[in-house]
Parts: C-alpha cells; sequence; structure tokens
C-alpha cells in the first residue's frame, strides 16, 4: 500500500495564532483538539507533514534555534498522545523577498512531494488562511479549509470557496479519515 499523506498548516490550524507572531515555545499553544486530530490520522495510517510561512525568522522577531525548540514542544506534545509529524517544511522569508517556498506558492509542497516520493493528487492540505488554499492548488493537492485562526476571514472573503471546510482540524481529520 502506497503512504498517505496530510499537509498542515501550523499557526492557525495546529496552535494558536497571534497577529505579534508565535516567536518562542511558551507563546506555542495547540488549539483545542488539534493533537488529538494528528494522533487519529496517525492511528488511520496517515503520515502527516507540516508546510508553514514563518516570516517571523526574517523579520528577526525569533532566531532558528526558537523555531526549533517550539517544534521540539509540538512533537514531544504530540508524542504524547501517540502523534508524531514526519517533516517540517517553513520558509524563512519575509512577504517581499521574492522566494518560490512562501504560500501561496507551490515551492515547498513541490520539495515535500520530492523528497518523500509522493503523488500531491492523493493529499490533503489543511491550512486556515487563503494562501495556503492557493498554494494547494497551484501544487494539485486537495485543499481543506478550517475555520480556526484566519478561517473565517477567509471565507468571509471568499465566500464562493467550493472545498471541504470544517470547525477545526479534528473536523477535517475525521473527514479524511472517513474518506479512506
Amino acid at each position: 500500500m502506497t503512504e498517505r499523506w496530510v499537509i498542515l498548516d501550523r499557526d492557525g490550524t495546529i496552535n494558536i495564532d497571534s497577529d505579534e507572531f508565535v516567536k518562542s515555545p511558551d507563546e506555542w499553544l495547540p488549539l483545542p483538539g488539534s493533537l488529538e486530530a494528528i494522533a487519529e490520522l496517525n492511528r488511520h495510517g496517515f503520515k502527516v507533514v507540516v508546510i508553514t510561512n514563518q516570516s517571523g525568522l526574517a523579520r528577526g522577531l525569533f532566531d532558528l534555534a526558537a523555531l526549533s525548540a517550539m517544534h521540539d514542544k509540538m512533537q514531544r506534545m504530540l508524542a504524547e498522545l501517540g502523534g508524531q509529524i514526519e517533516a517540517i517544511y517553513f520558509c524563512p522569508h519575509g512577504p517581499n523577498d521574492q522566494c518560490s517556498c512562501r504560500k501561496p506558492k507551490a515551492g515547498l509542497f513541490k520539495a515535500f512531494a520530492r523528497d518523500k516520493q509522493v503523488d500531491l493528487q492523493a493529499v490533503y492540505a489543511i491550512g486556515d488562511s487563503y494562501r495556503d488554499i492557493e498554494a494547494a492548488q497551484a501544487a494539485g493537492v486537495r485543499p481543506v479549509l478550517v475555520k480556526t485562526g484566519k478561517g473565517l476571514k477567509t471565507l468571509e472573503s471568499h465566500p464562493q470557496l467550493n472545498l471541504p471546510i470544517f470547525d477545526n482540524l479534528y473536523d477535517a481529520a475525521h473527514y479524511i479519515v472517513s474518506k479512506s
């Protein structure tokens, strides 16, 4: 059987987002049910990867050590629930850096597909912002929107979205599991 993957955005999808940026492990707080959702995906044979814009690096708000510590905290908390994230891809650039990895561009999705030998057409990508949806569509992935984080604003500004929409990551994970 081929490996099954789900791509997740981080801020606003897995953890509480902040307009002031999540800058430290103390500020990194999971959304209710999000870690349980990842563990549930794992239990049903899905591997999970995170693809996230982290422009706070380019802005000098935190460094790679702080980002690594946030991700270590996420993995530790997830392991306590029997879950794991296979890989984390992040864009360290700012919005004006003209990189190919910052969502809404599909660079990190393509890097993930190359690294893990994955056919992106069979993959779901769950996020809370319109740029998550745009990146998923550009990469040929199946986009899913959650209403946490920037999700409600995304729906207000793009009411015509024709894709699965859920209140949170837990509900989105159950949808994906039910489709497998």
